[in-house]
């Protein structure tokens, strides 16, 4: 047992230190999913409500609510942690 507790350890030490994850605000979270999957601002009408409250969130002007998370975290396959602030 205490192999794969020291095998788990450097693991994660070496993710951490080669691979670590930027950190990235929701809108550029969003900006980057859109991107990778080739959508556009009004593509995420449905998700957030109305094309406006895309952009708002997306230049940084409005938050997203925990309906919003939920809708995009489901649309995109993403943990919902993804759209929270760091």
């Amino acid at each position: 047992m205490e192999a794969i507790e020291l095998l788990t350890m450097l693991i994660e030490r070496y993710e951490e230190e080669h691979y670590a994850v930027p950190s990235a605000s929701p809108a550029e979270v969003l900006r980057f999913l859109l991107d990778q999957y080739g959508l556009k601002q009004r593509d995420l009408a449905g998700e957030l409500g109305r094309e406006s409250v895309v952009s708002e969130v997306l230049s940084e002007k409005r938050l997203l609510n925990a309906t919003h998370i939920a809708a995009l975290s489901k649309r995109f396959s993403v943990s919902p942690a993804v759209f929270f602030p760091n």
